[in-house]
């Protein structure tokens, strides 16, 4: 067995039961390298040593999480962690990708409901019309 298998093994038994590398600690870690970046720029171009300090101890927090969230062996809450990014992720991107679609759509007219916040699309040129809100029942008046 050669030293590299050794070394894979060693870290492979150290692993085993805790939660590892994950959406959220990619989202920190590029959080990280982001800070860091900013520390070397603003620490160029002010030269403070309060601006450097706070930074610093910023980054010092940051890898302390992203360490403390790879070698926990508590799965369940990092795993609810890392769900609750996700979810907050995701909706982030698709109402991005969404409102794209709906600045793209020249056939259709966007409404949002006020009482549940649904989005209802209506043909244009239709005047004026009272759409109810499939979800809620809502009524709202518009000119399409």
């Amino acid at each position: 067995m050669g030293i590299f298998q050794r070394v894979r093994d060693t870290i492979a038994r150290l692993m085993y039961g805790r939660n590892g590398w994950d959406q959220l600690n990619q989202a920190l870690f590029i959080s990280y390298l982001g800070l860091w970046i900013m520390e070397l720029v603003l620490g160029a171009m002010l030269k403070s040593q309060i601006v450097n300090s706070v930074l610093e101890g910023l980054l010092f927090v940051l890898m302390l999480l992203i360490f403390y969230r790879t070698f926990s062996k508590n799965l369940y809450k990092r795993r609810a962690e890392n769900q609750k990014w996700v979810n907050f992720f995701w909706g982030f991107k698709s109402r991005r990708r969404n409102a794209a679609a709906r600045r793209a759509d020249k056939d259709h007219r966007y409404f949002t409901c006020k009482n549940c916040r649904t989005v209802c699309r209506v043909p244009v040129g239709k005047g004026k019309i009272v759409i109810t809100c499939p979800k809620c029942g809502g009524q709202i008046n518009a000119k399409t």
